[in-house]
């Protein structure tokens, strides 16, 4: 007896049309890569000529690029990083849930709710409207001056708080605009089940959404990663006060570059990882085309 899988054994052959389009699809993907390495080296080696060549590197080179001076505050900047990976998990791990807390109650109809989904549209207005910064000053610096002792003082934890209100104004959007894209009609064939409204949204609604936006919330994250620096401002000893510590101390500009180079480490794995997301979402979307 053969042993060869059959078609209906889960084997599925592919046409000559089919094996030519991913034949064709290979070649092009080997030249595409090819051209865009060359290209790159080209201009990697013409812009490094360029400034190499310019009349202020050499002074350049030694306020930015020493290396001296970044092997002794690469320790300094490293531990300060630290800090604010402490202060991404936190915000990031409070963040998710208070935007897709808002974006559902958004969502919720009824005349009822209308004040709710009042209110929470002014702060989703409101907190998206104000830079980060601007609202770093405002709620880091405001707070404290009130002078009552039951207020929170410490940067770390008002750094955080505002990176909260500011990102999760913008996770409720992503997660709206998720929990809209879900067709209605899947809304009513789960009350045609017996689903009630928070059932609904549970089980069928949120499942749909949450997957469709897993990219852009991956690119909300990788700003966020770099926005964490912005807490320096409050007093915060992270990655940049520390480079900003050791500027001021030898008037040398390479504790940035470290802080920097650091914080590019940090967001390429999430980067790659959204893009790598988004492809794959992709891909589930063109299921089926196969010829």
């Amino acid at each position: 007896m053969s042993t060869q899988p059959s078609a209906a054994e889960g084997t599925v052959a592919l046409s000559a049309v089919e094996l030519d389009r991913r034949r064709y699809r290979r070649q092009r993907a080997w030249r595409s890569t090819a051209i865009a390495a060359v290209s790159t080296l080209v201009f990697a080696g013409v812009l490094l000529v360029a400034v190499t060549h310019a009349p202020g590197w050499e002074q350049v080179k030694s306020t930015y690029f020493s290396g001296s001076q970044f092997s002794d505050s690469f320790p300094r900047v490293l531990h300060g990083l630290w800090t604010n990976l402490r202060i991404l998990a936190v915000a990031e791990a409070i963040i998710l849930p208070v935007g897709l807390t808002v974006a559902a109650l958004r969502t919720v109809k009824g005349a009822v709710f209308f004040p709710v989904r009042g209110i929470l549209t002014v702060y989703v207005d409101v907190f998206r409207g104000i830079p980060l910064i601007v609202l770093l000053y405002l709620i880091g610096f405001g707070i404290p001056a009130l002078g009552e002792s039951w207020l929170p003082s410490s940067g770390i934890t008002l750094g955080t708080v505002c990176l909260v209100l500011s990102y999760g104004a913008y996770h409720a959007e992503v997660f709206r605009a998720g929990i809209l894209s879900v067709h209605p009609s899947q809304r009513a064939a789960a009350r045609s089940l017996g689903l009630n409204h928070a059932q609904t949204m549970r089980l069928v609604v949120l499942p749909q959404a949450v997957r469709a936006v897993i990219p852009p919330l991956l690119n909300d994250f990788v700003s966020l990663q770099k926005d964490v620096g912005l807490v320096s401002i409050l007093g915060v000893i992270d990655a940049v006060r520390a480079a900003q510590i050791d500027n001021y101390s030898t008037y040398n500009y390479t504790p940035y570059v470290v802080a920097a180079l650091l914080f590019i480490v940090l967001a390429i794995p999430s980067a790659r990882f959204a893009d790598y997301m988004l492809a794959r979402q992709i891909r589930r979307q063109q299921a089926g085309a196969v010829v």
